[in-house]
């Protein structure tokens, strides 16, 4: 089974062009499927055959991590770890039932997404030092994620071909390798172009043929990847924010709560987003509600008597 767990991981990574983090959380959750079978079963991990996995087998490991004190949002991204690898397993033959099939979702709590408020992200951007090419990088970085909404992931596989500065847009890939055009603000190209003039300053010993085409260099000179830019962000946050949460997901949050607080069309935010279907932008209305109300509340002289 442990052959079959690295081969869709594979899958996922090429075909289905699945972020970096969303591989790394499926394959803890697969591993620990797989070593909970194991243990119960008394067998070595690598014994584990994918033909014997049966639906009570995946209900007792539910059941485990339930009594374990799991939250159900954690529960619910595992069962659809083990949904998705079933049916990549039924659908090449490597099962002849698929034992997750009829497996429920655990709802999820509504939980209403973080965000920073707009003095919060004007103090971000200000914070950096823009008179270096490692500080203006940053600063395109933070004006990207802020002014286009786009997901981590899809920011660091942006390549220089993907920028087009004079029609001011960027070309994005997204889940499913899905493609979508988003507009450019003037600050952003402002940024983007500094920014390039001093781009070659960041190549290093390790930039290869394929770090020359990216946007974005890490420190070694290399592809910029994902666990660099969080720590990016989370430093940058935490100089000059109180949110709760620090992360590159914040910006995208605050990217949309912004846009629809200032009256753009929700329809129009979730082809910025990148959203398969509305319901999945509309979260971002309970946001601004609750943003009503607590202005209601603290203003108004009569909302708490």
């Amino acid at each position: 089974m442990k052959a079959l767990i690295d081969k869709y991981l594979k899958y996922l990574s090429v075909e289905r062009n699945a972020s970096e983090h969303t591989i790394i959380s499926y394959q803890n959750d697969l591993t620990s499927f797989l070593e909970f079978t194991a243990q119960v079963n008394e067998q070595d991990a690598s014994q584990v055959d994918v033909t014997t996995i049966t639906r009570l087998n995946i209900r007792l490991w539910l059941g485990d991590l339930s009594e374990k004190g799991l939250a159900k949002t954690s529960i619910a991204r595992k069962v659809a770890a083990l949904r998705s690898f079933f049916k990549y397993c039924f659908k090449r033959g490597h099962v002849d039932k698929n034992p997750a099939h009829l497996l429920v979702v655990p709802k999820k709590e509504q939980t209403l997404p973080k965000t920073a408020t707009v003095e919060d992200i004007n103090r971000m951007m200000e914070t950096v030092d823009i008179e270096t090419a490692k500080g203006l990088q940053d600063r395109a970085i933070l004006e990207l994620f802020y002014g286009t909404g786009m997901r981590l992931s899809e920011l660091t596989g942006l390549n220089l071909s993907n920028i087009d500065l004079k029609q001011r847009q960027v070309t994005v890939h997204g889940k499913g390798n899905k493609q979508r055009i988003i507009p450019l603000g003037n600050t952003v190209v402002t940024i983007l172009n500094q920014f390039l003039e001093k781009r070659p300053e960041l190549y290093g010993e390790r930039t290869d043929g394929d770090a020359k085409k990216a946007l974005f260099l890490a420190a070694n000179g290399q592809r910029m990847y994902d666990r660099a830019v969080r720590y990016m962000v989370e430093d940058y946050l935490k100089q000059t924010s109180e949110v709760t949460q620090k992360s590159p997901h914040v910006l995208r949050h605050s990217f949309a709560t912004h846009m629809l607080d200032n009256g753009a069309d929700i329809r129009i935010i979730k082809e910025f987003l990148g959203h398969a279907n509305l319901a999945a932008t509309q979260v971002y209305t309970h946001t601004s509600m609750e943003r009503l109300k607590n202005v209601y509340e603290q203003a108004h002289p009569r909302a708490k008597t």
